[in-house]
């Protein structure tokens, strides 16, 4: 872990000499170039005050090898709700390097989440800015524009809330990787959500070729008949696919999601709890964020806590994260529920 070169980089980003980095730390220019040039290590209590004066974490004096620092910046997406900016800027910086002389698909990657973790950072500091606006005055539409742009709401038009671009993208990726199921997946997901429902049959086809997935497929045939108007035969088709994959614990969350749109909650909480623990460990959480929702649609408060303390629970089980954004985001949701249950 060379520090010195870190010390080097960051005094080099601040625009500041040696003698100003030596003065603002009450020691002699020789000695900030001798750690510079690793003849020397900066005395440990000092470190505190670099960090302090760089505006990064201490950590962040370090130089870690590359697989360290790609862990470092990915555990950032999941345990971290704000990521300071100067973390921030050195991570770019780090991944940056890294498409030119490194793992440049992993760099990408780590970039995506790095941009989509601010996104949603950002977005949820918008929203409760926009809160606080329709707090006050609620007839001013600015407000609600602001706060549906921040939660990804339905504007009402068509040409904005729709996903051409993204079926757009998938077609091509499809055209150019035939089998590539996370392209198919994306397209038929979207093409749904925007009911072009005839146009996703002949992508539906292609997935029911496929013997693994041919749950999943059922289960679309299943939402383009709900879309072309037949419930009836939209729950004969999700039924089938429960049937026929019951090992499959998707299988149940899946149908669930669709009969709560249904406003069939009872089958629903049945077949969340049966996704939930026919898993092994690992286990995925979404049953248990589903039921959480679905008894706070129905007031049901107090289940609701239960759910987010499994949810708890699990992270700690079969993950051992005990901290963090997952679990601190549960623990305001608990706060959050337990406050409407006293009203």
């Amino acid at each position: 872990m060379n520090i010195g070169l870190q010390i080097k980089t960051l005094r080099g980003e601040k625009h500041v000499t040696q003698e100003a980095l030596a003065e603002a730390l009450g020691v002699s220019a020789q000695a900030v170039s001798k750690w510079e040039t690793e003849a020397s290590l900066p005395d440990i209590t000092l470190l505190p005050r670099l960090a302090a004066y760089f505006g990064v974490a201490i950590d962040e004096l370090f130089d870690f090898p590359a697989e360290a620092e790609f862990e470092r910046i990915e555990n950032m997406f999941w345990h971290e709700r704000r990521i300071p900016q100067a973390t921030f800027d050195r991570a770019v910086r780090f991944l940056e390097k890294q498409i030119v002389g490194g793992d440049a698909v992993r760099a990408n990657e780590c970039l995506a989440y790095l941009y989509n973790h601010r996104a949603a950072s950002d977005h949820e500091l918008a929203s409760e800015y926009a809160r606080q606006v329709i707090a006050a005055d609620p007839d001013r539409r600015g407000g609600w524009v602001a706060y549906q742009e921040a939660n990804h709401a339905v504007c009402g038009d068509e040409w904005y809330d729709n996903h051409f671009t993204v079926i757009e993208f998938c077609k091509g990726v499809l055209r150019e990787h035939p089998g590539c199921f996370d392209a198919l997946y994306a397209l038929i997901e979207n093409m749904l959500a925007d009911k072009r429902f005839a146009e996703a049959v002949p992508y539906i086809e292609m997935l029911e070729k496929d013997k693994k997935r041919a749950s999943m497929a059922l289960f679309y045939r299943g939402d383009v008949a709900l879309g072309m108007g037949d419930a009836a035969e939209a729950r004969r088709f999700w039924d089938q696919g429960v049937e026929i994959s019951p090992d499959r614990w998707q299988s149940w969350t899946d149908r669930a999601d669709r009969v709560k749109k249904l406003g069939d909650t009872k089958q629903a909480e049945v077949d969340y709890e049966k996704s939930f623990a026919i898993q092994s460990a690992p286990r995925y959480t979404d049953p248990l964020f589903s039921l959480a929702q679905l008894h706070e649609l129905a007031c049901e408060y107090e289940k609701a806590i239960r759910d987010n303390e499994r949810i708890i629970k699990v992270l700690a089980e079969d993950f051992h994260t005990m901290d963090g954004e997952e679990v601190d985001g549960r623990r305001r949701e608990i706060e959050r529920l337990k406050a409407l249950n006293e009203k």
